[in-house]
């Protein structure tokens, strides 16, 4: 049986990541950081074991793989999801806003990464797919500490998938569009119709949408893609 790790995996596109890969016959555990009952919801659900982690903090990493060794003999596939968001002007960023965003969204892309790929690379085999965004790609007003970081992302990805693809490690990336998640919560009816109207699609993307898509990357069927950017957007920008 194959094995998964996934990070914010209580909610939103984590969760949806959690569903699809324990639906596809993969062991899995999932990080999360605070909200205890949702990812408890998501553990009976699914047969995953829930862990949790504060991503952005090296020590808690560590503690966390440990407790991943005793449910997973080996990490197959990592997803690192787990990030926040955060919509205010440059000018208003503060150092500890700042700090937060790169912790969090891309520090522990980095913890993670580092904490599977010994194994990975001794075992000559695993996939790693980065969840970063479609503001990573081409930048948003308002989010310019996200879209920065993001943007890290997926330099990593592509930087890590030159290195490590001589072990026969993939890393990819998938940049969603507007996902119906909580991240989009001070956004008004008005404002998700109006983002609606600008995706070709004509819809907004859901988070089943993305772990589509993750799921296809880390698996066989993309054995031969990596250092990837795959956008899930709907054809928005």
């Amino acid at each position: 049986m194959k094995t998964a790790l996934i990070t914010g995996g209580s909610r939103g596109i984590g969760a949806a990541c959690v569903r699809a890969f324990s639906a596809a016959g993969y062991a899995v555990c999932f990080l999360y950081r605070q909200d205890t009952a949702s990812a408890e919801a998501i553990a009976r659900e699914t047969g995953a074991h829930a862990i949790r982690c504060d991503v952005s903090n090296p020590d808690a990493v560590r503690a966390a793989m440990a407790q991943v060794a005793a449910h997973l003999p080996h990490v197959d596939v990592l997803v690192n999801n787990a990030g926040i968001a955060r919509q205010q002007l440059f000018t208003d960023v503060s150092d500890a806003d700042w700090q937060q965003m790169v912790d969090v969204n891309l520090s522990g892309v980095f913890y993670l990464c580092r904490a599977v790929l010994p194994g990975m690379i001794s075992r000559r085999s695993g996939s790693i797919v980065n969840v970063s965004s479609i503001w990573g790609q081409v930048g948003a007003s308002c989010e310019v500490a996200y879209s920065a970081v993001k943007a890290g992302v997926i330099g990593l990805t592509q930087a890590l998938a030159k290195e490590v693809g001589p072990s026969q490690v993939r890393v990819n990336c998938v940049a969603p569009g507007v996902i119906r998640t909580d991240m989009l919560s001070a956004f008004s009816q008005t404002d998700l119709d109006a983002l609606a109207d600008e995706t070709p699609l004509c819809r907004l993307g859901t988070p089943e949408d993305v772990a589509r898509a993750v799921l296809w990357l880390a698996g066989d069927d993309a054995s031969f893609v990596t250092g990837q950017v795959l956008g899930v957007n709907g054809g928005f920008c």
